[in-house]
């Protein structure tokens, strides 16, 4: 059942949280995803409920024959998970909002590692992507790119010579990739830089959004940053050229909190306590207010503030305090209120064992005397 496959996508931690490269101070992670259609076969959006079917049970064994998916965790179509189930797949990033609405005719292949998933008849009849910890895109590409040929030789997509894979929606005709990074950014936040970065970025034709992509807000100052333009590049030039310019964006970030440490660093003793503090005390709080607060205290292990061994400690709860991960161990769906309960009583539980933030490295301005 959905259940039974859904608890065993909970028991360990994603790979793209505790991915074994650990570089993931300001990258948290990187995703790549491929869009690809049958060829004779309508879109999702046009197709009639008949053939969406008929294009699930033609691609479905496909891509589960794959060896990378060998002892899948998910296999299965979208109608046999619960609402619940399918929000928990969002907040692991594993399947899009939209891919959440569909049921029928539409399917989920996730491997076991949870590095890959592929969702059949979202927007396109696939799409692959694959998720790791910290700044993998050049790594990504390889894997991808592999699945995506191994596919070619079993289903005929939907190409032309002139402008590349054809796509439901315009924006991905071409290669019909979107690769992007989620990345911290509290010191630009807190500096008031983050506007004049945006626009910077997105002036070179990249695209900047929130924790759950397209329409969503920047939480717990995390930003998703990834790239417009899937016509006219190749996938190698247009991952290069992300990552050049995510290296950039790291290094405003790190010079802006080495200007905070150096100039307000009272300031950043005061967010950091706080939002320890909060979290340690608080008896109701919501989803919004622990993305920032968890921020905070990330900000603070990566300034020493804080053991480097709380690092995952604090990113799994990025996950683990989003309203469907605190509901699912409950028959019946939890009020808002509930659910703030429930999560303030998981934070105190898991930071039990984090010591408080240590401001001794600070240099605290304080007023110098009359002279």
């Amino acid at each position: 059942s959905g259940a039974v496959k859904i608890q065993n996508l909970l028991k360990t931690s994603s790979e793209w949280i505790r991915g074994e490269n650990g570089g993931n101070r300001i990258v948290f992670s990187s995703r790549l995803r491929l869009a690809r259609n049958v060829n004779h076969h309508a879109f999702p959006g046009w197709a009639k409920k008949a053939e969406r079917e008929k294009v699930l049970a033609l691609v479905q064994p496909a891509v589960a024959d794959l060896p990378e998916m060998k002892d899948a965790i998910i296999n299965d179509s979208m109608e046999h998970f619960t609402p619940l189930e399918k929000q928990v797949l969002v907040e692991q990033h594993l399947i899009s909002r939209e891919h959440a609405a569909k049921n029928t005719g539409s399917g989920l292949i996730i491997s076991k590692n949870r590095t890959l998933s592929v969702m059949i008849n979202e927007e396109d009849h696939l799409r692959i992507q694959s998720l790791r910890s910290g700044l993998q895109l050049k790594a990504l590409l390889k894997v991808v790119d592999k699945l995506d040929t191994e596919l070619e030789e079993k289903l005929d997509f939907a190409f032309s010579p002139q402008i590349g894979y054809l796509t439901a929606c315009p924006t991905n005709v071409g290669t019909g990739m979107r690769a992007s990074a989620m990345m911290h950014l509290p010191a630009l936040v807190l500096d008031d830089q983050i506007t004049q970065i945006i626009k910077a970025v997105n002036k070179i034709g990249l695209a900047v959004r929130g924790l759950y992509g397209e329409g969503t807000e920047a939480l717990g100052n995390l930003f998703q940053i990834s790239n417009q333009m899937t016509l006219g590049e190749s996938e190698t030039q247009i991952v290069d050229k992300l990552t050049k310019v995510i290296a950039q964006v790291m290094e405003h970030e790190e010079n802006a909190r080495q200007k905070m440490l150096e100039d307000k660093s009272r300031m950043i003793a005061d967010q950091v306590g706080r939002a320890y503090g909060v979290m340690m005390h608080s008896y109701s709080i919501s989803s919004k207010e622990v993305l920032n607060l968890l921020s905070m205290l990330r900000l603070g292990v990566d300034l020493g503030l804080m053991p480097e061994d709380y690092r995952a400690t604090i990113d799994e709860l990025f996950i683990r305090t989003q309203p469907a991960h605190l509901q699912k161990d409950f028959e019946r769906k939890l009020t808002t209120e509930e659910r703030d309960g429930l999560r303030s009583d998981l934070l105190r539980e898991r930071l039990k064992q984090v010591p408080e933030p240590n401001t001794k490295s600070l240099a605290l301005a304080k007023p110098e005397g009359d002279k």
